[in-house]
């Protein structure tokens, strides 16, 4: 399974400035976490407070059912069980390190937030937008993200890209016979339930531009930072 990961603090110097929430979404394979490491860096230089941290996952609980909810042996779990867990996941990561961090004056960057939740379990599971708004609602307390950046990236590059890093990553150990482990439950799903998340993905998108900012991933990583780069300073009014 994954390894086990919480939020890691890049910078711990005192700041004055307003904390900030910023998600960054998409597809897998799509180069979100390539880009989010990349912000970081750039913020810390500037002398930000940066959190990083990932969904599902970010706590120690959390990460406990991320590795439940990617392991292809729970294959059968409900949809509605699968939208659970999320949120019980999102619920203590809120609780325990985004809240407390933006409320100190950090700059969290999340990967993956509520925006997934009603792209996978409402867009390609099929449950729709309104259960997740209304979990987001009871559990989360409605709190939004000051920005989210959206990858909208090619399906089927995505999807090998996601494929073929997957394989890396379960490449047999000197002395093993096969892979550690199969493809996750959510690689194990069809093009169409992809065609759908990333659908939803841009649904959002049209419904708050005001919060979502649709970044092509289509062209090279050092041609897509820096348009991701100026969408954070132009939106967030960084000074820098």
């Amino acid at each position: 399974m994954p390894e086990r990961q919480t939020a890691i603090i890049l910078s711990v110097n005192a700041s004055n400035r307003r904390g900030h929430f910023v998600t960054i979404e998409g597809l897998d394979g799509c180069g979100k976490s390539t880009q989010l490491g990349r912000l970081a860096a750039e913020l810390c230089r500037h002398g930000l407070n940066v959190v990083i941290t990932r969904e599902p996952g970010g706590t120690a609980s959390g990460e406990r059912i991320r590795e439940l909810l990617l392991d292809p042996a729970t294959s059968g779990l409900s949809p509605w069980a699968e939208l659970a867990l999320m949120f019980a996941a999102r619920a203590q990561h809120l609780q325990e390190v985004i809240i407390p961090a933006v409320e100190a004056g950090r700059f969290v960057l999340c990967d993956r937030f509520t925006d997934s939740s009603e792209a996978y379990q409402g867009g390609g599971r099929q449950l729709g937008s309104e259960p997740i708004g209304e979990l987001h609602r009871i559990l989360c307390g409605g709190l939004q993200p000051d920005l989210t950046i959206l990858m909208d990236a090619d399906l089927s590059a995505s999807l090998e890209r996601a494929w073929r890093r997957h394989r890396e990553r379960i490449r047999p150990k000197p002395g093993e016979t096969g892979p550690q482990f199969n493809e996750t439950r959510f690689e194990q799903e069809s093009h169409d339930f992809f065609q759908r998340v990333a659908e939803k993905y841009l649904e959002i998108a049209r419904r708050e531009p005001q919060r979502v900012a649709v970044v092509d991933a289509r062209p090279p990583q050092d041609e897509v930072f820096p348009v991701i780069l100026a969408e954070v300073r132009q939106r967030l009014n960084l000074k820098w």
